[in-house]
This record gives structure tokens, C-alpha cells and sequence, in this order.
């Protein structure tokens, strides 16, 4: 059997930056959820994306939801939301008992439309939150949804789980908004093999992020507590792998831009295939390279997932909007698509996600190119 080629798997160091700080941990016996590094590890992420201060936690779940919670989202909030996204987005607005009101795409970068957004304040004029997600690396619109968020004094929550690294008009992703979500999961551009981090300049809310998460343990010689806290810290193991992990981010983006771009000349003369655009002004760290087909193609993405499958190759749909989703099939949905079918519907009905390991040869990448051109022939 041929070695499977990945969608996006963990990928250590060559230095073996990752081991030096696990090994510390080991030989000072912290093994715990806090320590020494996960101390450095907030500092240092919140120096490379430019923002005061984190909390590092045990998922990026668990950062969207310590964000709600810091935004005081309880039941009866509306909370506008990405609907082109992983349920991991929403699924905290759940937790604090809030309703979730979908924002349908816009095609220029497949992330929630700023017409559409401004059309959700006309129904709803006071939601709670807005919770825009950067799919796949790919920023959104955020000069605009800033601008809305602004106008009618909403605060706005990043799901830059999938964007760690990625540039919008000279900034990152995670820092435009009051508070900024990153994952670190196995699949992720950098992964401490399962984590996340909040980020915000609000150094009073991040301190309370910390203790609602270790518990909301009170300063006292007994276990005192005043408020519901959670087992949300990070171990100070996942945080050593994640600090070596940020030394290399630098070539993981490389790379994964590397694998887009290759994807994108190889398919330029396949009028069906389209890949997920890119914005002026923005550098997206790519990770994950995908594409949509034309809705006329007579190759369909299943066509090209089984033909993929048959030579050991990973590949996956584009996430199935959340407004499609049966368990939230009670909330609302909002677009200014004049068609039958929503971008979003359309981006998922039609689009594919390709193999995008940093890990993946030349070779490799170009044998999942030669499958799908067969596919076009």
C-alpha cells in the first residue's frame, strides 16, 4: 500500500525545538497544567501576533467560549456568527445558553459578507457579539466588519483558529477584533496536539480568562470559590511543544503557501476549478489549500475525494455551513444572495479541501495533481 498522503498533520521541528522545552519541564518535574511554559508560551504568542496579552487553554473550543463568557453572553443574547465554519465555532454560544444568528459568505474570500452582516442588524438590532471566522488562513473582510461592529458598538470575537500567521493589510488575523481565538490542534499550522488561545488587549479580562479556567479557585488556604470556574488550562507540556512549534512558523507558512500556489498553477487551465481567492492587501498562511468547482462541471468533489481515496490520498468537503446543520436548524439565517442557494451552500455542494501537509513531497503534491487532471482529460 502507498504511503497515504494527509490533508495536515502534526510536524515537528528538525531542531527538535519541541523537545528541548518538553524535556525541561521533565527535569524540573512540572508536569502540570501551568508552569514555566505555559507562561512563555502566552508571552511569546502574544508578542508574534502583536497583542498584550493570553491565556493559553486546553482548546480553541475553550477560548471561544472564555471570550463569550468574558463578554458576559448569557441566555437570550443573540450572537451573530460565521455560518461557513466548523461547529467548534458556535457550539460555546450554546454553552452559555445564547441563540446564534448565521451570516451567509460572500465569494471573494468565502468568509461572512459584510452586506449580509449589516442586513442581520436591520432584523436584529442589539446582538451581544459578532464572531467572524478566517477560513481556512484566509482573512475576512475585516476593514468592513470592523467598521459595522464599530457603528453599532458590538464587540467582535476572531476564529483565527485556522489563521495563526496570516496578514490582513499589515496585521494579524486575532487582533482586530476585542478578543482573538487560536487553535493548536494536531492539524493546525502550529499544534501543541491539542490547545488553544485567547488573546486580547484587555489585560483585566485575560487575568479572568485565567481563573475562571483554572477552576475560579479564590486566593485562600482552602478551596474557596465564589464563581463556576473550568478545567480549561493548558498543560505545561502542550505549551513546551507549542513554543517550539512558534520558532518554525515561519517556514510552515512558507510552505503551505508553497503548496497553494503549486495547486493554483497546475489548475489554472481547468476552467471548472477555481481556488479560494485571495484579497488585495492580505497574505493568507494557507492552511489548508482549496478549491470550488464551477456548478456545471460534470466532475463533481465526491468524483474527485473517491478518485483521491483509491491511491491513499486524504482529501475533504468544504465545511457544511452551520445553518445547514440539523441540531441548529431553529436559528436564523441571514443572506443577501438573491439566488435559491446561499454562497455558503454553494461553497460547500461544490467545493474540495486538497492535501496541504507541510510534511508532503514534491512528489507527493504531484501525484494529487496528476489524479484530479486525469479526472478533467
Amino acid at each position: 500500500m502507498n504511503k497515504k498522503i494527509l490533508l495536515a498533520s502534526p510536524h515537528m521541528s528538525n531542531e527538535g525545538y519541541e523537545q528541548k522545552f518538553v524535556k525541561e519541564a521533565f527535569d524540573t518535574n512540572w508536569i502540570a497544567p501551568l508552569g514555566e511554559n505555559v507562561n512563555k508560551f502566552e508571552e511569546e504568542l502574544a508578542n508574534y501576533v502583536g497583542s498584550k496579552c493570553a491565556a493559553a487553554v486546553s482548546s480553541g473550543t475553550a477560548a471561544m467560549h472564555m471570550a463569550l463568557k468574558a463578554l458576559d453572553i448569557k441566555q437570550g443574547d443573540i450572537v451573530f456568527c460565521s455560518s461557513l465554519t466548523f461547529s467548534a465555532t458556535v457550539n460555546p454560544v450554546i454553552y452559555q445558553n445564547a441563540t446564534p444568528v448565521f451570516i451567509d459568505s460572500e465569494e471573494e474570500t468565502w468568509n461572512m459578507n459584510p452586506k449580509s452582516l449589516e442586513k442581520a442588524f436591520e432584523k436584529y438590532p442589539n446582538p451581544k457579539a459578532v464572531i467572524v471566522v478566517h477560513l481556512y488562513g484566509t482573512p475576512a473582510k475585516l476593514n468592513e466588519i470592523t467598521k459595522i461592529c464599530k457603528e453599532h458598538n458590538v464587540p467582535l470575537i476572531e476564529d483565527a483558529a485556522e489563521s495563526l500567521g496570516s496578514i490582513y493589510k499589515g496585521k494579524e488575523t486575532g487582533t482586530f477584533g476585542k478578543y482573538g481565538v487560536f487553535s493548536f490542534n494536531g492539524n493546525k499550522i502550529i499544534t501543541t496536539s491539542g490547545g488553544g488561545m485567547l488573546i486580547s488587549n484587555d489585560k483585566e479580562r485575560i487575568e479572568k480568562v485565567r481563573f475562571w479556567s483554572t477552576q475560579a479557585r479564590e486566593k485562600a488556604r482552602h478551596y474557596e470559590h465564589k464563581e463556576i470556574g473550568y478545567n480549561y488550562r493548558m498543560s505545561n507540556i502542550c505549551a513546551g511543544i507549542g513554543r517550539g512549534q512558534l520558532k518554525v512558523i515561519g517556514e510552515r507558512i512558507a510552505k503551505k503557501t508553497q503548496i497553494y500556489e503549486k495547486y493554483k498553477q497546475a489548475f489554472k487551465d481547468i476552467p471548472e476549478i477555481k481556488m479560494q481567492p485571495v484579497a488585495d492587501n492580505t497574505k493568507p498562511n494557507h492552511w489548508l489549500s482549496a478549491f470550488v468547482l464551477d456548478e456545471n462541471s460534470k466532475i463533481k468533489p465526491n468524483d474527485i475525494i473517491d478518485a483521491l481515496e483509491k491511491e491513499n490520498i486524504e482529501s475533504r468537503p468544504v465545511w457544511k455551513p452551520m445553518n445547514m446543520q440539523p441540531v441548529f436548524e431553529d436559528c436564523d439565517f441571514i443572506t443577501t444572495c438573491k439566488e435559491e442557494k446561499s454562497i455558503g451552500q454553494k461553497l460547500f455542494e461544490n467545493g474540495l479541501c486538497l492535501p496541504s501537509d507541510t510534511k508532503m513531497t514534491i512528489e507527493e503534491q504531484d501525484k494529487v495533481i496528476f489524479v484530479i487532471n486525469k479526472l478533467f482529460k
